[in-house]
Order: structure tokens, then C-alpha cells, then sequence
């Protein structure tokens, strides 16, 4: 079970990519054995990409591989560095917290007004659930790495 809660977000990536790979190569038989198109499949991989990215920004967020200027913290005095490391990752958060709320008002505004997709047909918040909780788990992710380079660096470790 801990490895699921720890690797949750390599998995759901992996099996987003192992469909939408299946999807793509199915589209592109279709098309060059029949010269028609699966019009469903552009729905399908549009919606499966965006997962992919908030996903893909949970592992970076619990990496710490997110991209970073650090023009700022290099040129700091070594006393300044944990605080501005501090209010980065504040700010950080507020803004994951920020889009999580916002993604759900919008899955809770298609829920309501029932507005469907154009090539299924499907209820459009069905592509829209997984949305505030991947901007959730970034947001746990952050914390995580935030929480590690904290420890780190009260035990001596490299900088924060």
C-alpha cells in the first residue's frame, strides 16, 4: 500500500501514456486501412495529455525538478537562502491551492450546466475530474520535497 500512495502519480502517468499510445496507433491504422479517421481519438488524447501534464508536475514536484531561476538564491548570503526558500515555497503552494480551487469550480460549473464533449458526446467534467486532484497531489508533492530540503539543511545537509 505505500508504495502505491509513494508512486501513485508514476502510475496513473503510465497507464495514461500506455492508453493514449494504444489510442494513437489504433487512429492511425483506422486511417490508412479505411482513409477515415477515428474522430473520437483527438477528444480522447487531448483530454489524456492534459492529465499527463498535471501528473507529469506531481513527479517534478516531489523531485524538486521543477524548473527554477536561482540567480537570486545564488547570489544570497547562505542566512538568506532558507527563507527565500521558505517564501518560494508559500507562494508555491498558494498558487497549487489556488488552481486546485479553481479546477473544481470549473468541475463542479460543467457538472451543474451539463455541458458535453464534442465527439463522444460524454458529460465533460468526466475529463475534468482528475483535474483539482492532480493539482491536490502537486500540491502534497511540493510540500514533501519543501519538508525534505527543510530537514536537509537543519542536519547539515546542502542548502535550502
Amino acid at each position: 500500500m505505500r508504495f502505491l500512495l509513494d508512486e501513485a502519480e508514476k502510475i496513473v502517468c503510465a497507464v495514461l501514456f500506455l492508453g493514449m499510445t494504444a489510442i494513437g496507433f489504433a487512429n492511425v491504422v483506422v486511417r490508412y486501412g479505411t482513409n477515415y479517421s477515428l474522430a473520437a481519438t483527438e477528444e480522447l488524447l487531448t483530454n489524456g495529455f492534459l492529465l499527463l501534464t498535471v501528473f507529469g508536475a506531481a513527479i517534478a514536484a516531489r523531485r524538486g525538478e521543477h524548473l527554477s531561476v536561482t540567480l537570486v538564491h545564488d547570489l544570497l548570503p547562505r542566512a538568506l537562502r532558507k527563507p527565500l526558500f521558505v517564501l518560494a515555497a508559500a507562494l508555491s503552494v498558494l498558487l497549487l491551492a489556488l488552481s486546485a480551487w479553481f479546477s473544481w469550480q470549473t468541475l463542479t460549473n460543467q457538472m451543474a450546466s451539463g455541458i458535453r464533449s464534442y465527439a463522444l458526446g460524454l458529460p465533460a467534467w468526466y475529463y475534468q475530474a482528475a483535474v483539482p486532484f492532480g493539482f491536490a497531489l502537486i500540491l502534497i508533492r511540493h510540500l514533501q520535497h519543501a519538508w525534505t530540503e527543510l530537514r536537509g539543511a537543519q542536519d547539515g545537509g546542502r542548502d535550502a
